[in-house]
């Protein structure tokens, strides 16, 4: 009997110093390389500043191929549905009449008129620029999909923003040319798609927000 005791204590020990031995495994996802087709529909918008949260431009490679206008908008609505994703009933309907006309079957003539084509925050006209506020600013482009005032979601917080560059004399253009750009690796891997459509008068808006946070 204590031979088997102390057969058993052995054992237990050893896996204990394996246990203290172990390191964590890391593991290095690659690059994100895939991207959304281009397209001048309003749903192209939404779903490279929105899919792109939960998954890869190339989860539309597993879908069946031709799908029709209800069936890629049924889609979108399960992500919405089914997984919390951050989308209107509207955008849904966008992002369904995107994918339709650029993965599946449908054309852009079937489309009802507010889905065929995005008029671009940049050609309002300079009456709607002087009164558009951050808060517009920010609904209209899916910011706060991404950032959140004082807390991380999948970018950093604006008040995280706002400390980083207290007391660069560069900072308004510096989150300017960041907002217009794009990118990663300044806060992780996670990609910020760019919004080259805005002004220059939108963009200050917008990094004045930021810097006041």
């Amino acid at each position: 009997m204590n031979k088997i005791l102390n057969l058993c204590t052995g054992l237990v020990f050893a896996g204990t110093a394996l246990l203290v031995r172990a390191t964590p495994l890391e593991l290095k996802l690659p690059p994100e390389t895939a991207q959304f087709k281009i397209s001048p529909l309003p749903g192209y918008v939404v779903a490279t500043q929105k899919c792109v949260i939960c998954h890869s431009a190339d989860y539309i490679k597993y879908q069946p191929p031709g799908m029709n206008l209800a069936q890629w908008t049924s889609e979108a609505g399960k992500m919405q549905h089914l997984y919390g994703a951050p989308l209107t009933d509207d955008e849904i309907r966008k992002v369904g009449a995107y994918l339709a006309v650029t993965y599946g079957t449908a054309q852009e003539s079937e489309l009802p008129p507010e889905l065929k084509v995005d008029t671009p925050i940049s050609k309002t006209t300079t009456e709607q620029v002087a009164t558009l506020d951050a808060t517009s600013l920010l609904n209209a482009n899916s910011c706060l999909g991404c950032h959140a005032i004082d807390k991380k979601i999948v970018g950093p917080s604006y008040h995280e923003v706002a400390v980083k560059y207290k007391g660069d004399p560069q900072a308004l253009a510096k989150i300017a040319a960041n907002i217009r750009a794009g990118g990663s690796g300044k806060w992780g891997s996670a990609a910020m798609p760019p919004f080259s459509q805005l002004t220059s008068a939108e963009l200050r808006t917008l990094a004045e927000f930021v810097l006041r946070q």
